[in-house]
């Protein structure tokens, strides 16, 4: 049997705008300028620069207020439930790209100039190679990575060209031609291994007594070499401390990462654009957004007078009225638009200035022990917005200080008891325990045991565990490969 009732549901949805709204705030400078650049190119209503008249802006209030602009267009003129009612959502706003950050569109930019792989075929080319080793040579050029290793076994190099090349060959033929592969530059491409890589790179040099020593730790005691035992590799190599100390001083010379000095290689150089500016005059903080994320826009004039003269029009046809919709919709956006860059900006600044009042010490002394325990949940009680605001601003915009560039994010921080039962921030913590590794004796590193006990008579008392966690944080190695000799 059926039967009709009525039941009451509460929900919360966002609109298009405030999808909208959010996005423009989690865009960093130079994102905002590409989509500030793509509004002005697909809205003709939107304008940059000074506005002539000021009293445009309040004309087009009275003109075409959300409230009240359907009526006071078409009221006398045209049918606007035939053409646009109230309850109709313009075309402009259902396209807000309704997508999450993770999904957003990303473009590959090309970069001009010879690629990594190319520079090594121009130098292959001044090598005499039969066929089959040229085809072998230029696969071989194929499989370095971006860190100028090959990785891969010489079977499944044998395999590959077989089937793919149609070159059939031996193992021992293609370890000859990564041979001729490995003299090529920069030196130390085409290793097989880091081993391999730090021992082409010595061979290259000048042969000397330090020089010759590094290639034999590396060729027969590559193992304890990584691992620092020392005393090992002097009892091995029957060689004193100072010998040892000039070959590892050879060793750190080289670059295990060959492929990265290439200066053509096409990886992009991120070039970061504050987005606020702190300075300190006369003891006092001063904050200003970037001029770049403020841009002066305005609602066209042209098409205001479109407007217009299509409400003096005696006889109005099908097309002009079609035409004073499409009007509309462009003034709406544009108008729209105005006041989501006024939101961003004020949005911005209100964040910006309650997390330089609260990190107020920081900003005036530059001492990270200075920083105070903060959370985002701090800065949107304060401001009384949402924590995931706060994070659109945190995480993905930068402030030039004077103590240099750097991610909003970094200033915040979870928050500890001290002896005294104090809140101190757990980057304080960090500061003090990169300051004390810095300062120990590198023949003897600490331990994290001896660590947890510096920081617990300097007024920490924190765990062994969480010494070792805050010390992978600051990406410190263990005490055994801090060791110097």
């Amino acid at each position: 049997m059926l039967k009709q009732h009525l039941s009451f549901k509460l929900s919360q949805k966002l609109s298009p705008q405030q999808i909208q709204l959010m996005k423009l705030i989690q865009l960093p400078t130079q994102a905002f300028e590409q989509r500030l650049k793509q509004e002005l190119e697909e809205n003709p209503a939107l304008e940059t620069g000074k506005e002539e008249s000021d009293d445009f802006d309040d004309e087009y209030e009275d003109e075409f207020n959300d409230e009240t602009d359907s009526e006071s267009i078409n009221a006398e003129d045209i049918n606007i439930d035939e053409y646009l009612s109230d309850d109709e959502i313009p075309e402009y706003r259902t396209q807000a790209n309704n997508y999450s950050a993770d999904d957003e569109e990303k473009t590959v930019p090309y970069a001009a100039g010879t690629s990594f792989n190319q520079y090594l075929i121009n130098q292959l080319n001044t090598i005499y190679l039969s066929d089959d080793e040229w085809s072998i040579a230029e696969f071989l050029v194929g499989s370095v990575d971006e860190s100028g290793y090959i990785r891969r076994p010489i079977n499944d190099i044998l395999d590959d060209l077989a089937f793919t090349q149609n070159v059939y060959t031996e193992a021992e033929t293609i370890k000859k031609v990564l041979k001729t592969v490995q003299e090529l530059d920069p030196p130390g491409v085409g290793a097989t291994s880091l081993e391999e890589c730090l021992t082409i790179q010595l061979k290259r040099k000048e042969i000397t007594p330090s020089i010759e020593l590094a290639i034999t730790i590396l060729e027969k005691s590559f193992d304890q070499f990584t691992k620092k035992h020392y005393q090992k590799l002097i009892q091995k190599h029957n060689i004193t401390e100072e010998d040892l100390k000039k070959a590892i001083s050879e060793i750190e010379k080289l670059n295990p990462k060959p492929g990265g000095s290439y200066s053509g290689n096409t990886r992009m150089i991120e070039h970061i654009v504050p987005d606020f500016s702190i300075k300190i005059i006369d003891g006092e903080l001063e904050l200003t957004l970037n001029g770049r994320n403020a841009p002066e826009l305005h609602v066209s004039r042209g098409y205001n007078n479109m407007l217009e003269g299509y409400k003096n029009a005696k006889e109005k046809s099908k097309s002009q009225k079609d035409t004073v919709l499409f009007i509309k919709q462009k003034l709406d956006a544009a108008k729209w638009f105005i006041d989501a860059i006024k939101q961003r900006q004020q949005t911005l600044f209100i964040t910006m200035n309650t997390i330089m009042h609260y990190q107020e010490e920081y900003f005036l002394t530059g001492d990270e022990r200075n920083l105070r325990p903060m959370i985002l949940k701090d800065i949107a009680d304060t401001i009384q917005m949402d924590v995931s605001t706060v994070s659109r601003v945190a995480n993905s915009k930068y402030v030039d200080t004077p103590y240099g560039t750097r991610l909003i994010k970094e200033y915040f921080s979870e928050s500890m008891k001290n002896d005294q039962g104090e809140d101190v921030s757990t980057k304080e913590i960090k500061k003090i325990l990169e300051n004390v590794i810095g300062e120990e004796e590198k023949r003897k590193p600490l331990t994290d045991d001896k660590l947890a006990d510096i920081l617990k008579e300097k007024g920490y008392p924190i765990a062994r565990r969480t010494v070792a966690k805050y010390r992978e944080q600051l990406s410190i190695p263990v005490a055994r490969m801090r060791k110097e000799i």
